[in-house]
């Protein structure tokens, strides 16, 4: 006989929580993958992370490089909050985009709210059936976004297209092609039936007189806006709809090192004397690891408060400032830093090799510097959506991730690797890149350029010297020489290629780059890197990277290209010789040549570095 159940006790019924929880990512895709205003799909659905005004950022940590927050005009950086659902209260908040979903049995295409789902799913209230989001979206240059117009879409060309008629919208696929000629669109209004095919064309949309409405859906309570750039029609997981605007800086002393970063982790500057003196009574034993006293952690802060305010009250451009940053860093490379304190108060330590660059000074190299500790900042602090960000882009068309100026600070991840500093013979490096040869290959590259930010400055550039390339024989070089120095290194020093990271030094008397690891985790700092910057082993890297670069399999086409890659910004480049996952390219992949390298087939450009001997 079987027993009877145990009885139940009536518990009390928890608390509905404020927000559903959908998922997790990491905490560097919230910065480079799914920041502010990009979609993310879940499951089923598809969603749009919200603004900083709508994260729930209290316990996120504090990521300090006041260097780079002059710039970004932010007091600190965060880290996005705990990837973790068992510990996160509530984190980062999505909502539902596009708004337009459609049932896949009775084909109904309508807002989400029409549909009468349950709470927490997304299902046709009818059909009992999983809805799918919307495949299409518009976007204008200005980063604002929204649904595909789908009922003046279908209503295109008739007597009255302006007047909303009672029909339904139906969206089905007939199956017979592969293209948008098979996604078909109809209303119950007995409209005929139309297709999607054409929606993509650059005047499909004007020639519907529709403009951008303006929304920002990603920015907490925010009302549609003046607009007058042209929508562009967008696949939902299209890479076109997102592209982050990051900025980053490495800690170079004094930042970050010792006294100041002593200043900065416990946040002492705007502190008055008396509360700085009253602070460290009890606390001596944070001031001894690095030999301070009280009196020079006043000092400190009072003058980095004088620096602050004349940083204000200069009104440096910003593009200013950034050259000023990457000179900072280049000369502190250069010059080295030797080890004094311990990793948590010295994040950088640059140290030149054992031994002398030997057969490197051959190849044009002057200094080499092994990086054996370093950390980089990397901060999200604005989106693109249409065309890859460029440089000399208008900063109109960096979307921002906040509507409320109270919130002071940005999503930021900091990285703590290692790396290997190069530099080039400036001497000879300036008798090369003045080669009339090599002026003029580069100026194909130079004009491509100058092309593609005329055509996003949509008419406002009047003159030829209102638009600036910074693009040179010197840029190109190094560049390239970062890519194919990264692919090899992928081969020979245990990394691969997604983990390493090039960073560019070039202007005035600048002529360096800095491969280093790229990883958020421990695994960049086991010394792998650095042996690979030691000469000897240095010179045989070097001269197989070169001999790589001397062939592709596209050759000749890929050799004798007049401009290949987006905007056509590369010339001897492609995915089979020196392109990069983007992750490791600090330009998008553009601006590469390694004819620059080895010098052209015919010997019509001589490139910087000898063919390596056989």
């Amino acid at each position: 006989m079987t027993p009877p159940p145990p009885p139940r006790r009536h518990r009390p019924r928890a608390a509905a929580p404020s927000a559903r929880k959908l998922g997790t990512v990491r905490r560097s895709q919230l910065v480079t993958t799914y920041g502010v205003g990009a979609m993310i799909a879940v499951d089923n659905e598809s969603f749009m992370v919200s603004g900083l005004d709508s994260w729930d950022a209290g316990e996120a940590r504090e990521i300090f490089e006041r260097r780079l927050a002059r710039i970004l005009n932010v007091e600190s950086f965060r880290l996005p909050p705990s990837p973790a659902p068992e510990r996160a209260k509530d984190g980062v908040r999505v909502r539902r985009f596009p708004e337009y979903q459609h049932c896949p049995t009775c084909s109904v295409l309508q807002p989400f709210s029409k549909f009468n789902s349950p709470a927490g799913r997304a299902r046709c209230g009818n059909c009992e059936e999983d809805l799918v989001p919307s495949r299409f979206v518009i976007a204008c240059d200005h980063g604002h976004i929204d649904d595909f117009p789908y009922w003046k879409w279908v209503h295109r060309g008739q007597d009255r297209p302006r007047e909303r008629c009672d029909g339904t919208l139906s969206l089905r696929s007939t199956g017979s092609a592969a293209s948008l000629r098979s996604v078909v669109l109809s209303c119950s209004c007995g409209v005929p039936d139309v297709s999607m095919e054409g929606a993509f064309r650059a005047k499909a949309l004007k020639d519907l007189g529709i403009g951008c409405s303006g929304r920002s859906p990603w920015l907490k309570g925010s009302t549609p806006v003046s607009c007058g750039q042209l929508p562009h029609a967008m696949q939902r997981g299209s890479s076109t709809t997102w592209h982050p605007i990051t900025g980053s800086a490495l800690s170079i002393p004094p930042w970050g090192e010792g006294l100041h970063a002593l200043v900065e982790k416990h946040r002492l500057i705007g502190a008055s004397e008396d509360n700085i003196r009253f602070y460290f009574r009890g606390r001596q034993g944070l001031l001894s690891p690095i030999g301070a006293t009280v009196e020079q952690v006043i000092d400190l802060v009072r003058a980095i408060e004088e620096q602050d305010a004349a940083a204000i009250d200069a009104e440096v451009p910003v593009a200013t400032v950034h050259s000023s940053l990457r000179k900072e860093e280049y000369e502190r490379l250069v010059q080295g830093n030797p080890e004094k304190f311990a990793s948590d108060w010295q994040p950088f330590v640059c140290e030149r090799p054992q031994h002398e660059l030997g057969a490197l000074r051959d190849r044009g190299f002057d200094r080499v510097m092994l990086a054996k500790r370093l950390r980089e900042v990397r901060a999200l602090s604005a989106f693109t959506r249409g065309a890859v960000p460029a440089e000399g882009d208008s900063s109109e068309r960096h979307a921002p991730l906040k509507a409320s100026a109270d919130i002071d600070w940005l999503p930021a991840i900091e990285v703590s690797g290692e790396g290997v500093f190069l530099r080039l013979d400036i001497k000879r490096l300036r008798d090369w890149e003045s080669l009339t040869s090599v002026v003029e290959r580069v100026e194909h590259i130079r004009r491509n350029h100058l092309v593609l930010l005329r055509e996003r400055a949509a008419g406002a550039v009047r003159s030829h010297g209102d638009l600036e390339s910074a693009i040179s024989p010197r840029y190109v070089l190094l560049h390239t020489l970062a890519h194919v120095l990264i692919n090899e290194w992928s081969l020979d020093g245990g990394y691969g290629t997604p983990a390493l990271r090039e960073r560019l030094y070039v202007g005035g008397d600048m002529a360096g780059l800095l491969v280093y690891t790229a990883t958020s985790d421990s695994a960049g700092s086991l010394g792998g890197l650095v042996a690979q910057g030691e000469p000897d082993r240095l010179t045989r890297t070097l001269d197989s990277a070169l001999a790589r670069a001397s062939w592709c399999s596209n050759d000749p086409l890929c050799i004798e290209s007049e401009g290949s890659g987006a905007g056509a910004l590369n010339l001897a480049a492609c995915h089979a010789c020196v392109l990069l996952p983007e992750t490791s390219c600090e330009a998008g992949n553009g601006f590469l040549d390694r004819a620059l390298l080895v010098g052209t087939a015919e010997g019509t450009v001589p490139g910087f570095f000898p063919q390596p001997s056989a």
